[in-house]
């Protein structure tokens, strides 16, 4: 039996979405045609010849790591990844990859990487924030106009959360001015304090509105100094994103933690390296598959006692263990990463069945290979 590629292609992306990924990561079809039928599909963290070498022809290859990243400029034949790609169009093999994105994604890369760890995710240690384009805007109007403003700063595009629009909150209050010489008042007279009963009316808008709101809202107040606040929004924490914060089973002692990452995950050359006092005592963890050295400072400002992750290298985690107790545990990238090929390969087993044979790849592609031997 076979499935057409843009089917697949369909369930992976709505599994990661391309959206998710770096701005300078290269995610999804390298080689293939999407109205083609694939009958048989590998999932392996990278695209080497041996893996290529175990993929049947007219199979797809959905690969971690990206063939083609910065600055590809030939496919030429004579080149290694080239040469690849030449023999997997050649036998109609199709190759796609899902990088950042299946990291951030949900779950993602170090969802399972967290599985295979037997810890319980409980949060995004780094997430993508949301929202951080919308400004809250807070005005103040008599209550006989508030109608007539909330209308005007809908139709400027306020208003909008989600699949509902018109969207505003209002209470009312007593609003008070003084009008001074010069002044031209719509309510009260030059020299006395005036007292009005007000609607303090909040909408939301797209921070890039702005000047569309605003100019909706001075000309439908009636007043000659509208009195209003514009407040930027924070970004709003997604469930996606790097990392993933874990609590274990039960607290064990850093040791045993560590031995538990060792049993876990594939044997490598890199082996396991921790850093911390054996004896402390682990109940929260962060997690992060693949490089994650750039996370050691979210990791700092989070209640965990541990971090695994992979390529740590000397400084950042000199100068982590100096100034944080968070003990550190650094694995092979491509151990790290691993688990997430059989989470990869049960997305399209659930959705396609017997229809599409689905495995993962045994080939270690971890660059180091040579196995240190006791003195």
């Amino acid at each position: 039996m076979s499935v057409a590629l843009r089917d697949i292609i369909d369930v992976l992306d709505a599994a990661y979405p391309p959206a998710l990924a770096q701005d300078w990561d290269s995610v999804g079809l390298v080689c293939g045609d999407p109205a083609e039928t694939v009958d048989h599909v590998t999932v392996a963290v990278d695209a080497t010849a041996d893996v290529v070498a175990e993929i049947p022809d007219g199979g797809l290859l959905v690969a971690h790591h990206p063939l083609l990243l910065r600055g590809v400029d030939t496919v030429a034949a004579n080149t290694a990844k080239g040469a690849l790609l030449h023999r997997m169009i050649r036998t109609g093999r199709a190759l796609f990859t899902a990088h950042t994105n299946a990291d951030a994604a949900a779950p993602g890369v170090s969802d399972a990487l967290a599985d295979a760890l037997g810890v319980r995710v409980d949060e995004v240690l780094d997430p993508v924030r949301s929202g951080s384009d919308l400004d809250k805007w807070i005005v103040f109007v008599p209550v006989e106009d508030a109608d007539a403003l909330r209308e005007a700063m809908f139709g400027a595009g306020a208003g909008h959360i989600g699949d509902y629009s018109h969207c505003s909150w209002s209470v009312t209050g007593t609003g008070q001015f003084l009008p001074h010489d010069g002044a031209s008042p719509a309510i009260g007279s030059v020299g006395s304090v005036e007292r009005v009963s007000e609607d303090r009316v909040e909408v939301i808008a797209p921070s890039r509105l702005r000047g569309h709101v605003l100019a909706a809202m001075r000309s439908a107040h009636p007043y000659e100094e509208p009195a209003f606040d514009i407040v930027a929004l924070e970004p709003i924490p997604d469930n996606v994103g790097i990392g993933r914060v874990c609590s274990l089973p039960q607290p064990e002692p850093l040791s045993d933690f560590v031995a538990r990452v060792r049993t876990a995950l594939p044997q490598t050359s890199w082996g396991v390296r921790a850093a911390g006092d054996p004896d402390a005592q682990v109940s929260r963890v962060a997690v992060c598959g693949g490089a994650g050295d750039s996370l050691l400072s979210a990791v700092a400002r989070t209640d965990v006692q541990a971090y695994v992750t992979a390529d740590l290298r000397h400084h950042p985690a000199d100068e982590h263990r100096r100034a944080s107790e968070v003990a550190l545990i650094d694995v092979a990238h491509w151990a790290s990463e691993f688990p997430w090929c059989a989470q990869a390969a049960q997305v399209l087993r659930r959705r396609f069945g017997d229809a599409l044979p689905v495995r993962v790849s045994a080939v270690r592609t971890d660059p180091w290979n040579v196995e240190r031997t006791e003195a």
